[in-house]
């Protein structure tokens, strides 16, 4: 006879509720296994390409604009200022009138040696005559040799008083020409330096006005003395091209030539002089000004540039942001040649048609994945960039 197992009604619950525990914890482990890890997020950036073209290799240094020629005015006789011709500051071309001197007591000398020559060529006139009579008579046998030899004389005599008359009045004329005062140069006219009615003189130290001039004009500038074998060699081809830019080199004030080189090297600091000419016909170089100088050294072709911006400098040194096809950025480390008008010249690290991060590198590091924004929204970010970057 079989026995009846009897199996109480709360070991069955609890049984399967264990049993349920155990499900429901292998179904959260196997869902924790098979679920993927978030994607990491996109860093909004600005790109630019690396570019390929021909790209001017300057030199840069600070000159200081001088005239072309200044002259001091001075007054070659001694006289009353009647008349000043020029305001200050005028533009005056040479032979233009300045002042005027009284002409009254230079005009008189020139009459009275006027009329002494006027009087001598009277009484050579006579002596000439006499002499002619003189010589018939003495050809005759009525005059003797004696009278006619001294009206020879005479003669000589009245002619180089006439040449000494003559003399007389050039100089008078010269004096009378210095009563004009005019610029001897094209120029700007200083500060004057006497007022009608004055009495001027050939011995005043501070003359009557200075020109100086300004068209063309000269900028004395200076560079590294280790830059003069380049220097040198590109001179040897040809004139070098020289800009004039604004201390801040936002405004370009002229282009001109490179005129020489100075015979030594300044000592004290290691630097060669420079002295280049500019045409200057808008007037923007100004005698004492101080400008910045760029020397167009060479051409390099097919040189590599990226925008200024996309060069960022780090503890190893300089390097830039590229973004790889897959979107993600790697630090490239470069070597800049120049940097000019917003563009980096670039030696290596580099290769043309790449894209690196010109805006947004705060946000960066080696691995980053980016967006690439563009138009309005690249300006936008481009302009909170510029106010979450620190000033230096």
């Amino acid at each position: 006879m079989r026995r009846k197992i009897v199996i109480p009604a709360a070991l069955v619950l609890a049984i399967l509720v264990i049993g349920s525990a155990l499900a429901i914890t292998d179904r959260v482990s196997s869902g924790r296994a098979v679920s993927t890890p978030p994607a990491p997020p996109l860093v909004p950036v600005v790109a630019g390409t690396v570019s390929s073209h021909d790209v001017p290799i300057y030199l840069r240094g600070v000159g200081t604009v001088i005239a072309y020629n200044t002259v001091l005015v001075r007054s070659q006789i001694q006289g009353q200022i009647t008349r000043i011709a020029f305001t200050e500051g005028q533009s005056v071309h040479a032979g233009d009138l300045l002042a005027q001197i009284d002409p009254r007591p230079y005009q008189a000398q020139l009459d009275q040696v006027t009329a002494t020559r006027a009087r001598d060529q009277a009484q050579l006139t006579n002596a000439q005559a006499n002499l002619g009579r003189y010589t018939q008579l003495g050809d005759k046998g009525w005059a003797t040799p004696q009278l006619v030899d001294t009206q020879k004389a005479q003669v000589a005599q009245l002619q180089s008083a006439i040449k000494a008359d003559d003399a007389l009045i050039e100089a008078a004329n010269v004096q009378l020409g210095y009563t004009n005062l005019t610029s001897p140069i094209d120029g700007v006219t200083g500060v004057r330096q006497v007022d009608v009615g004055n009495i001027i003189h050939p011995t005043d130290p501070n003359g009557l006005v200075v020109v100086t001039q300004i068209e063309p004009i000269s900028v004395i500038f200076t560079l590294p003395e280790t830059d003069l074998p380049r220097i040198q060699q590109q001179m040897a081809k040809g004139k070098l091209a020289v800009e004039a830019y604004s201390q801040d080199d936002t405004i370009k004030l002229d282009a001109g030539r490179l005129a020489l080189v100075d015979n030594e090297i300044l000592q004290t600091t290691g630097s060669v002089r420079l002295k280049a000419e500019f045409p200057n016909t808008a007037h923007r170089l100004w005698p004492g000004e101080l400008i910045n100088v760029w020397l167009l050294l060479d051409t390099r072709h097919d040189g590599l540039t990226i925008p200024a911006s996309a060069v960022q400098q780090g503890q190893q040194g300089v390097f830039t942001y590229v973004i790889d096809p897959n979107g993600t950025v790697q630090v490239r480390p470069i070597k800049v040649s120049q940097v000019s008008q917003g563009q980096a010249l670039i030696d290596a690290g580099l290769t043309a048609k790449e894209q690196v991060v010109v805006d947004g590198q705060y946000k960066l590091v080696a691995g980053s994945h980016v967006t690439i924004l563009h138009g309005k929204a690249a300006d936008e970010a481009a302009a909170q960039n510029a106010q979450q970057t620190p000033i230096p």
